[in-house]
């Protein structure tokens, strides 16, 4: 099988795209650094592990062996068919397999988006054991429980039930090249000096390979139709959390970040102002130095 990387690294960067087979599946891995402490990077919708290229630098710098893995259906990952292999508990044996084949010794956990939904749940599950888990503008599970209950943050979620019609919505998104790829960032972002054209076509030609956007799309429809087969009912997460968030996101209200320590207690929250969802791409000097600071 002829395998195309999306992304393409500067050779001087120190990052490699490799693939790795793990829990049947293979993954195209952004790699970078060495040694037993490794650093797992995953990213949300419609992105990819190029969302990382600003932290991966720095986290080899503070001594991390660095895996930012394309999650399954994204760009030249694994794309299995089914609705049903878009649900947590296989998203979730997605990072297990990731883990045990890195061969690492502690783990730290890093996640935007769909990745920190993800995130939620394996560190709740205790599935493998973590040193610290960074989450990127994504509630606990429990507060977007309470959240998505009201009108605040039902009406932010309308795409989600658009999601779940067959077809259409990958008829709309893949018209025009990935055009409403490309606008996801760049309507959404406050600043949008991180979202140059070369970016965003990083992005929307990994959306527009053959079975991507439905890939893509079934975490969505998952999420409703096998959203209950993973338990996070009520459990409290005792690891060193940190959370991040752009305050300027028009997908998830403020108010996503307000109660969580009642299921974190060993919880930090950075509210950036004037940053949108995208906030590891978009301020990516304020997000460094929160985990350089946090790390260290």
């Amino acid at each position: 099988m002829v395998r195309t990387a999306s992304w393409n690294p500067d050779p001087a960067s120190g990052i490699a795209i490799n693939w790795v087979e793990a829990n049947g599946q293979t993954f195209e891995v952004a790699q970078a650094g060495e040694g037993k402490k490794l650093a797992l990077c995953l990213h949300g919708f419609p992105e990819l592990h190029y969302s990382w290229r600003f932290q991966i630098p720095l986290l080899v710098e503070q001594g991390y062996r660095v895996w930012a893995p394309n999650m399954r259906g994204y760009g030249g990952s694994s794309k299995p068919t089914s609705v049903r292999d878009y649900a947590l508990d296989h998203l979730c044996a997605d990072v297990a397999a990731l883990i045990d084949a890195s061969g690492a010794e502690e783990v730290t956990l890093i996640a935007h988006d769909w990745g920190a939904i993800v995130a939620w749940a394996f560190a709740i599950q205790q599935i493998r054991p973590l040193k610290r888990l960074v989450i990127m503008n994504v509630p606990h599970p429990m507060v977007g429980r309470r959240e998505i209950r009201h009108w605040r943050q039902l009406k932010r979620s309308w795409y989600i039930f658009f999601f779940q019609i067959p077809w259409l919505p990958e008829f709309l998104i893949s018209r025009g090249g990935g055009k409403a790829i490309k606008g996801a960032f760049s309507n959404m972002a406050c600043d949008q000096s991180n979202f140059p054209a070369e970016a965003l076509e990083v992005y929307a030609k990994a959306a527009m390979r053959p079975g991507s956007l439905t890939a893509m799309l079934n975490y969505y429809r998952a999420l409703l139709r096998h959203g209950g087969i993973v338990d996070v009912e009520d459990k409290v997460l005792d690891i060193p959390t940190l959370m991040i968030w752009g305050e300027e996101d028009s997908a998830l209200n403020i108010k996503c970040t307000e109660g969580t320590e009642q299921w974190v207690p060993n919880l930090e929250l950075h509210r950036l102002p004037s940053v949108s969802h995208w906030v590891q791409q978009e301020a990516p000097e304020k997000v460094n130095a929160i985990l350089r600071k946090w790390l260290g």
